[in-house]
């Protein structure tokens, strides 16, 4: 025999209150007076029978869908950032929210794809979030102003869609802060040739931590492509010096795989006789690395559930977030500290 639907009469029996009270409480409808002992009596009715609220019905009701859409401009296609997805989902999955995504293409112009807004805004989404890769401004179409809004990794142009970046600058400081507490004197950089915020935002980390430890920079910064060549090349001029580094912080992971190379070929080893630190911890590298890798984290997952939980405020009316728009939320790259720092040798 087909298993009976539980209905929300039922748990309002089950619960020994109305069926109105059931709809307030599993609604979360504001302004109402069911103490909160009534409210636990309901959901734990509806927990047993199995019971949940119909989002279609509640949809046509309120006029919201109860989904979000996640705009990514290839940003779901790359090898680190599906944390940003990760983090969304679980956010939207505790406010009983449902994550629709759309992946566009990378696009060097620094403008929101109008009919990608409108695909989402035709299945009636509730809010929307757009995650670009490398951009310091992007312009939203009007479109987008039109329903609550939030950008991960880039702010508006005119200030009004609250946005969520990394904290790179301080993310280079605190490597070359933990190295000067090891003993290092000379830190050497293996910067990217790439034009993009995160690059400004290292470099200038790194030349400020320096100044503050009263440290010379001179010769002691190399650029190359951000990937394990590049970070070869740089390496091996860095260690070409008639005084090399002691340590060298690459731009990032892919950079610091090229460093190993350059160390060993010169039948160095790490850390004891050069310390390497990287950026992103991008997944698998810095575990797959001997040394396992010391490198500093990208917040992905945490602003993932930064822009949803934003967007929640502003479906509450919280204008908070608006007010803040005009510059980004600057979220903490934590240091993961593994095998491959030591102190210099003396």
């Amino acid at each position: 025999m087909p298993r009976k639907k539980v209905g929300i009469r039922d748990v309002a029996e089950h619960a020994g209150v109305s069926v109105t009270t059931v709809s307030h409480v599993l609604n979360e409808t504001p302004h109402t007076r069911t103490s909160e002992e009534t409210a636990t009596r309901v959901r734990a009715a509806a927990e047993e029978l199995g019971y949940r609220p119909n989002r279609l019905a509640r949809g046509l009701r309120t006029q919201t869908s109860g989904m979000v859409g996640l705009l990514t401009e290839e940003i779901a296609t790359t090898p680190y950032a599906g944390r940003i997805i990760l983090g969304a989902q679980e956010r939207a999955s505790d406010d009983n929210l449902t994550l629709a995504i759309i992946n566009t293409q990378l696009s060097a112009r620094p403008i929101v794809d109008p009919a990608q807004v409108q695909a989402f805004l035709d299945r009636q989404i509730d809010g929307i979030i757009y995650a670009t890769v490398f951009h310091d401004v992007v312009v939203a179409p009007p479109t987008l102003h039109t329903l609550p809004a939030v950008l991960i990794g880039a702010k508006d142009r005119d200030g009004v869609i609250p946005s969520v970046v990394p904290d790179e600058r301080a993310g280079a400081a605190s490597v070359v802060r933990m190295l000067v507490q090891t003993g290092h004197t000379r830190i050497g950089f293996t910067d990217a040739a790439e034009d993009v915020p995160a690059t400004r935002g290292r470099l200038i980390g790194y030349g400020e931590a320096m100044a503050e430890a009263g440290l010379p920079t001179d010769g002691l910064v190399v650029a190359g492509t951000s990937d394990a060549a590049g970070g070869y090349e740089a390496t091996r001029a860095l260690l070409a010096m008639k005084e090399p580094p002691t340590a060298v912080f690459c731009y990032d992971d892919r950079m610091a795989m090229g460093a190993y190379r350059a160390v060993a070929e010169r039948g160095l080893r790490i850390p004891e006789d050069l310390s390497i630190v990287g950026f992103d911890d991008q997944a698998p590298i810095p575990t797959s690395l001997f040394p396992a890798l010391t490198t500093v984290a990208l917040p992905h997952y945490e602003m993932g559930e930064w822009a949803v939980s934003t967007l929640v405020d502003l479906f509450n009316g919280d204008d908070a977030s608006r007010r803040r728009a005009a510059e980004p939320v600057r979220l903490t790259c934590p240091l993961v500290v593994r095998d491959s720092v030591a102190p210099p040798r003396a």
